[in-house]
C-alpha cells in the first residue's frame, strides 16, 4: 500500500449541467428577490388615496376666522423649541408669551418617515403619504389629493421649491414663490431663507395699498397663507440641531412669527385671523431626520388668534396615562420636562394630520377628503352645537372614505369580508342627528367621537386587506426558493446521488410532464382568480413565481423522500453531529437576528471569535504564531466599534490618521508578500511581482494620502470660508473615481488582489467619513483579510504533500485543492459570511433609514442641497463595507 502510487489532485471542477443550472438559479434568484422585493410597495407602502367622495363643509353658524396663517419651522425639534439656553432664557420669547397669554400649545407627533413632504402632506392634507412617495419627486405632486389650499378661495404661500409647488403649482386660487435651489447651501448660514420668505409675504401686502385688485383678493374670507421656513432643517443637517446657529434659528423664526403677526394684525385689524405654528418633523443629534426618534417626531405646535382657545391654567401637573398612544407609540399626555416651565399651562398634543382638520374648521372649509385627522376640539373656541358640528362633519368625512374603500373592494372581491362593526353606521348617525336636534351635545359629541374611532379602524382593515394572501404567498416563495437551493446543493455538491442511485433508492420515472402540467394549471387558475379581482399585474408575478418554485419542489419529491429515509438510517454519531451543527447555526441566526435591536452584541462575538480563531490556528492548522496573533488582535480591534454610538461625532484628526493606518496595513501587506515562508508563497502565488503591479501599488497609496490631505484641507476651508472651494470638489471627485477603477488592473493573486481592492475603496470612505468610521474601515478589513488567511492555512494544511503543494505552485493555481464533497464542517463559511455581512450594516449605524447616518459625510463632494445625488452618495459609503464582504 505504502508504494502505490498516490491519484494527482484535480481542481474541483462541477459538471457542465451543474454550471448550467446554477446559471439559471442565479437569474432566478435575481428576479425572484427584484419582484419579491416589489412586494414591499404593495404591503406597506400602499397607497391610502382614494377618490370619488364629496367635501363634507361642518354646519357652523358661522366660521371661526376669516382666515388663517400657517408657520411651519421646518426640521425644528420640540425640546430646542421648548427648553431654556444657557442662560436660562427662552429661544422663542414671543411664541412663549403667546403659549402663556394667548394661544394653545403641545407637541404634534409626526409619524415615519419623518422627512419634508410626508410632513407636509400629513399637516396640509390629513393623511400620512405611503413612504414610497419620498422618491416620487420633491417639486412636483405625483398624485392627486384634496388639501387645506384646495379648499380655501385662495392660498398664498412663500418658501422653498421643494416644498411650495407640491401644494400650490396646480393649485389656480394660488399665489405663491420660492427661492432658487443654489440658495439652499449647507456651507452657510440658512436662517436667511427664513428672512426671504417673510419679506416676500411683507413686499406682497405692501403692493396690495397701489393694487386694488389684490387687496380685494386679501379681505375676502377662506384666505390661507404659508410661510415655509427651512432654515432650521439646513442648519440642523450642517452644524446639528445642538449648534449655536441651530439654537439662534430658533430665535428667527420666533422673530418672524412675531413679525407676522404684528404685520397681520396691524393690516387687517378685524382680531379675524388664526395663526398655526408648528414643525413638519424633528432633527436628530447627528443632524438627520426620517426615521422614529422622539427627537425626530416630536414637534412644537402652538395657535392662537381668533377661533382658538385661550390658555387654561393647572391646578396639578401630574397627569395619568389615559392609554391613548400616537402613531409613534408614544404615550398621551406624558408629563411635560421640568426645564420647559410649562407644567402649569394645558397642554394638548395631537397626531400631526389632527392639524389639518383644525386649519380646516378655523376657517369653516370642509376637511380634505382624504384626511385621517381627528378634530382637537380643545384648541377650538366653539359653542356646543358648533363644536358637536364640526366633530361630526370630520367623522362624516373620514367615513366617506371607509365607505369608497368598502365599495371599491367589494366590487372586485369574489369574497368579500366586510368591516362588521359598521355595518349599522346609518342608524348610528340617524341617532346623532336626533340627539344635536334634542340638544343633548354630549351624548352626540361621544357618539361621533366613536363613530370616528371606528370609521378609522374600517380604513385600516381595507388598507390592510390583502395583507394575509400577499404575506402567504411570498413567504411559501421564500421558503420554496430556500428548499430549491439545498436541493441543488444536495444533488451536485454531496454524494446522496450516488448513494441513492447505487442503492437504487431513486428510480427516474417520466413524471416532470405531469408536474409542470399541474404547476401550469394551478398558474392558470390563480390568474383567472386573479384577473376577476383586478388585482396589480404584480400579484400575479408572486403568484407564478411561488407556484414554480414549489412545482420545481415536487418535481424532486422522490428524491427528498430517498434522502430523507438516508438521514433516518444514518449512525447516531452522524445524527448527533448533525443535530449539533443545525443548533449552532440556528443559534447563529438567532443571534443575528437579536442584532438588529441591540448591536452591541456584536462586540462579544468578536471578542469571542477573536480567541476562538487564534486557537483554532495555533493548535489545528498549525500556520505560525503570526497568524495567530494577527486574528485575535484583529477580532478584538474590530469589536470596539459597535459599543460606539451611532451618533457619529466629528472628527476629522480621527479621519485623517485612519488614512496613515490604511497605508501602514498596506506596507504590512506588500511585506507578506516578499515573505519566502512556504504557507505565504502558498498564499501569494501567481503574483508575479513585475514592476506594473509596484506601480499600481505605489499610486494606490499616494491617492490615499491624498484622500487624508484633502479631509483637512476641504473641511478646514469651509468652516473658515463657510463654502466648498470648487478646486477642492474637483480633486474629491477626482480621486475617488480613480482609486476604484484601479483594482481592475491589479494582479490575480489573492493576497495582492484584497490589498488592492481595500486600497481602492480607501479613498472614497475617508472622503465620505467624518469620525470613526473611518477607522471602522480599517478594522473591518483587517478581518476580513485575516478570515481568508484562515481559510487558506486551513486548505493548505489539508493538503496531503508537499509535492502537491508545489505542484499548485507550478500550475500557478489559486488554490490546488483536490474534488471532494461538501461536509458538515463547510457549514461555518456561510454563517461567517452573513455575521460579517450584518457587521457591515450595523458597524457604525443602523441601516434602517438613510437618517441614520450623517448627511455631513458628503459635503466634501457637494453642499448645495441635491436630495437624490446625496443620497446616492450616502448610501455608496453605506455599501463600500458589503463590496468589500462580498
Amino acid at each position: 500500500m505504502a508504494g502505490r502510487p498516490r491519484p494527482q489532485p484535480q481542481p474541483h471542477s462541477p459538471s457542465a449541467s451543474t454550471r448550467r443550472r446554477e446559471r439559471w438559479l442565479v437569474v432566478l434568484g435575481v428576479a425572484l428577490h427584484a419582484v419579491y422585493m416589489l412586494s414591499i410597495f404593495d404591503i406597506y407602502f400602499k397607497s391610502p388615496i382614494v377618490h370619488g367622495m364629496d367635501p363634507v363643509p361642518p354646519r357652523l353658524s358661522a366660521a371661526p376666522a376669516k382666515r388663517l396663517v400657517l408657520l411651519v419651522a421646518d426640521g425644528l425639534r420640540a425640546d430646542k423649541f421648548f427648553e431654556p439656553d444657557e442662560r436660562g432664557r427662552y429661544r422663542a420669547p414671543f411664541l412663549r408669551g403667546v403659549i402663556e397669554e394667548k394661544g394653545r400649545w403641545g407637541v404634534s407627533h409626526a409619524r415615519p418617515p419623518t422627512e419634508s413632504r410626508p410632513g407636509h402632506v400629513s399637516l396640509i392634507a390629513g393623511f400620512y403619504e405611503d413612504p414610497s412617495a419620498v422618491t416620487k419627486g420633491w417639486k412636483a405632486n405625483p398624485v392627486e389629493f384634496d388639501s387645506v389650499f384646495n379648499q380655501s378661495r385662495h392660498t398664498i404661500s412663500f418658501g422653498s421649491p421643494d416644498i411650495v409647488p407640491i401644494f400650490c403649482s396646480s393649485l389656480p386660487h394660488s399665489t405663491w414663490d420660492t427661492y432658487p435651489h443654489e440658495y439652499e447651501d449647507f456651507a452657510t448660514d440658512a436662517s436667511f431663507l427664513d428672512h426671504w420668505s417673510f419679506d416676500q409675504f411683507q413686499g406682497l401686502l405692501n403692493r396690495s395699498f397701489d393694487d386694488i385688485k389684490l387687496r380685494q383678493l386679501l379681505l375676502q374670507d377662506k384666505l390661507v397663507i404659508f410661510l415655509h421656513l427651512l432654515g432650521c432643517d439646513t442648519n440642523g443637517h450642517a452644524h446639528r440641531p445642538y449648534s449655536s446657529i441651530y439654537l439662534n434659528n430658533v430665535k428667527v423664526v420666533d422673530q418672524i412669527a412675531e413679525s407676522v403677526y404684528n404685520l397681520m394684525e396691524n393690516y387687517f385689524k378685524d382680531n379675524q385671523t388664526a395663526y398655526v405654528f408648528t414643525a413638519d418633523h424633528g432633527m436628530s443629534d447627528k443632524g438627520s431626520h426620517g426615521d422614529g426618534h422622539p427627537s425626530n417626531t416630536d414637534t412644537p405646535l402652538v395657535a392662537w388668534g381668533a377661533g382658538i382657545r385661550s390658555p387654561k391654567f393647572l391646578a396639578y401637573t401630574e397627569k395619568p396615562d389615559d392609554g391613548f398612544r400616537f402613531v409613534d407609540d408614544h404615550k398621551h399626555d406624558t408629563p411635560t420636562p421640568q426645564d420647559w416651565a410649562l407644567e402649569g399651562f394645558e397642554r394638548v398634543d395631537v397626531n400631526q394630520a389632527d392639524i389639518a382638520p383644525l386649519m380646516s374648521t378655523l376657517v369653516g372649509l370642509p376637511c380634505p377628503m382624504n384626511s385621517v385627522g381627528s378634530l382637537p376640539t380643545h384648541y377650538l373656541k366653539l359653542s356646543k352645537a358648533d363644536e358637536v358640528e364640526a366633530v361630526l362633519a370630520n367623522t362624516k368625512q373620514i367615513l366617506n372614505q371607509f365607505l369608497r374603500k368598502s365599495q371599491l373592494k367589494q366590487s372586485s372581491s369574489l369574497y368579500f369580508k366586510p368591516f362588521k362593526p359598521l355595518a349599522n353606521y346609518s342608524s348610528v348617525l340617524s341617532q346623532i342627528e336626533d340627539l344635536i336636534s334634542e340638544r343633548d351635545y354630549d351624548t352626540a359629541m361621544k357618539h361621533s367621537e366613536e363613530l370616528r374611532r371606528m370609521a378609522l379602524a374600517g380604513l385600516h382593515y381595507f388598507q390592510t386587506y390583502d395583507w394575509f394572501m400577499l404575506m402567504t404567498t411570498i413567504t411559501l416563495g421564500y421558503i420554496g426558493w430556500m428548499i430549491n437551493l439545498i436541493l441543488h446543493v444536495l444533488q451536485s455538491y454531496t454524494s446522496f446521488p450516488a448513494i441513492l442511485l447505487k442503492k437504487a433508492l431513486l428510480h427516474p420515472k417520466n413524471t416532470s410532464m405531469k408536474v409542470y402540467i399541474g404547476g401550469c394549471f394551478f398558474m392558470g387558475l390563480s390568474s383567472i382568480i386573479l384577473l376577476l379581482e383586478k388585482s396589480p399585474l404584480l400579484y400575479h408575478a408572486y403568484a407564478f413565481m411561488t407556484i414554480f418554485l414549489w412545482t420545481r419542489i415536487v418535481q424532486n419529491f422522490e428524491f427528498l423522500k430517498a434522502v430523507w429515509r438516508e438521514f433516518s438510517n444514518m449512525p447516531f454519531k452522524h445524527t448527533l453531529n448533525l443535530l449539533i451543527s443545525s443548533a449552532i447555526a440556528l443559534f447563529v441566526l438567532e443571534f443575528l437576528v437579536i442584532s438588529f435591536f441591540d448591536r452591541k452584541i456584536y462586540t462579544w462575538c468578536f471578542l469571542v471569535l477573536g480567541i476562538t480563531g487564534s486557537t483554532y490556528v495555533a493548535f489545528f492548522i498549525q500556520a505560525g504564531p503570526v497568524l495567530a496573533i494577527y486574528i485575535w488582535l484583529a477580532c478584538w480591534f474590530l469589536s470596539v466599534f459597535t459599543l460606539m454610538p451611532a451618533e457619529i461625532p466629528e472628527n476629522n484628526n480621527l479621519v485623517i490618521l485612519s488614512g496613515a493606518l490604511i497605508i501602514l496595513i498596506a506596507v504590512a501587506s506588500r511585506w507578506a508578500n516578499s515573505n519566502c515562508t512556504t504557507f505565504w508563497l502558498y498564499l501569494t502565488r501567481a503574483n508575479k511581482r513585475d514592476s506594473q503591479s509596484s506601480k499600481l501599488y505605489f499610486v494606490q497609496v499616494i491617492l490615499v494620502a491624498i484622500s487624508s490631505i484633502m479631509v483637512w484641507l476641504s473641511t478646514s476651508h469651509r468652516s473658515q470660508n463657510r463654502e466648498l472651494h470648487s478646486l477642492h470638489q474637483l480633486i474629491n471627485w477626482s480621486v475617488a473615481g480613480v482609486a476604484m477603477v484601479l483594482p481592475l488592473f491589479s494582479p490575480p493573486s489573492v493576497l495582492s488582489r484584497l490589498t488592492s481592492i481595500f486600497l481602492g475603496f480607501a479613498p472614497p470612505f475617508l472622503l465620505l467619513s467624518i469620525g470613526y468610521e473611518a477607522v471602522f474601515y480599517s478594522a473591518f478589513s483587517m478581518v476580513l483579510i485575516g478570515w481568508i488567511f484562515v481559510e487558506s492555512a486551513n486548505l493548505y494544511c489539508s493538503e496531503e504533500s508537499g509535492s502537491a503543494r508545489r505542484r499548485s505552485l507550478v500550475d500557478g493555481s489559486v488554490f490546488g485543492y483536490e474534488e471532494r464533497h461538501l461536509q458538515l464542517s463547510d457549514l461555518r463559511i456561510p454563517l461567517l459570511f452573513v455575521i460579517l455581512f450584518n457587521v457591515a450594516f450595523f458597524g457604525t449605524g443602523n441601516f434602517a433609514s438613510i437618517a441614520s447616518f450623517e448627511i455631513s459625510s458628503v459635503y466634501r463632494f457637494i453642499t448645495v442641497f441635491s436630495p437624490f445625488l446625496m443620497a446616492g452618495l450616502l448610501i455608496f459609503k453605506l455599501f463600500i463595507p458589503f463590496m468589500l464582504v462580498m
